[in-house]
Parts: C-alpha cells; structure tokens; sequence
C-alpha cells in the first residue's frame, strides 16, 4: 500500500468512526439476507425486520446502558404464524391465524394459558396493509405486523433480545 493509500483508508475510517462506534445495538441474524434495519421515531426505537425466506432469527444485543422506553418490532412479511421473543429469563410466544388474522399470545412456552390485555407482559400485534391501515387480509402484499414490547419485558435490563420468526409454516 501506499502512502496516499493508507492516507485514504484513515480518513473514510475516522470519518465514519462515529457512526460505527455510536451504534446502540449490535443486530446478528441467522442468515445472510434477512435484513433488520434500527429506526428511531419519536420516542420510541422500531426493529424493521425483512427476511425473504420466511423462517430465521436474530439476536439484538444492546450495546448502551439500558434499553429505549419503547421498543417496537415490525415483521415486514406476508404471515407470522409465529414468533418467538426472549430477553434475560423472559420468553413470550405468539401466533396470527394466517386463516382468520386472529392472535394468540403466550409466556414460558405455556400455550394453554393465554395473556390477557391486561398482562403487564402484554403486546398488541397489529396486522397492516401497505398504507398502514389495520387488516385481517392474509397473506400480506407489502404490509407489516407491529408489535410493541412491554417495559416488563426488558425487566432486569438484559444485555440481549433474541427473536425467531415463522411467516408459514410448511409442509
């Protein structure tokens, strides 16, 4: 390498050294194509997930003191028959009904005992159309399901969040 070379490669490295060590979570995901894009929008902090095979996990570890106050995650695909979350010793499992749009959601692998809404563990799954707009149309066409994790969840300030997910699944 030469001088100018090395000179280059310093300053693109150190110009974008903030931007590299100011990331407040380091996101790994099973595999090479899903993609899990961090937005912040206005106090809260939105997972984006995007996985074209349907089936796969990551983990988000935080690299900040704590988690945000909000934490929502948005599965950007066409089913979620289910979904599995975990952070510390807490484990919550849902599924939406690819036949009706109906959700289930379920604490420490315990299907036969539904949350309630009045859970402090609890989390709405919105299902919605490519404008946003709540829909039970499923398979979706560029549409989303949004959830928003409770404070409870993150209790204990655990270090990672580990998510899988299942759009259909096949026979």
């Amino acid at each position: 390498m030469t001088h100018i070379t090395i000179t280059a490669f310093m300053v693109v490295l150190m110009a974008n050294w903030n931007r590299f060590a100011d990331e407040p979570f380091k996101i790994t995901t099973k595999r090479s194509d899903d993609r899990i894009e961090v937005k912040s929008q206005d106090d809260k902090t939105v997972f984006v997930v995007r996985s074209p095979v349907g089936i796969s996990n990551a983990t988000i570890e935080r690299t900040t003191e704590q988690w945000p106050d909000k934490v929502m995650i948005q599965f950007r695909l066409k089913g979620l028959e289910s979904v599995k979350l975990s952070s510390g010793n807490t484990k919550l499992e849902a599924s939406v009904s690819s036949h009706d749009g109906d959700v289930r959601l379920w604490k420490d692998g315990k299907e036969d005992s539904l949350l309630e809404s009045k859970s402090s563990y609890w989390m709405e799954i919105k299902i919605l159309d490519s404008d946003s707009k709540p829909t039970k149309a499923i398979p979706l066409k560029d549409g989303y399901f949004e959830m928003q994790l409770s404070k409870r969840f993150f209790e204990g300030n655990p270090k990672l969040l580990k998510v899988e997910w299942v759009d259909f699944y096949r026979n």
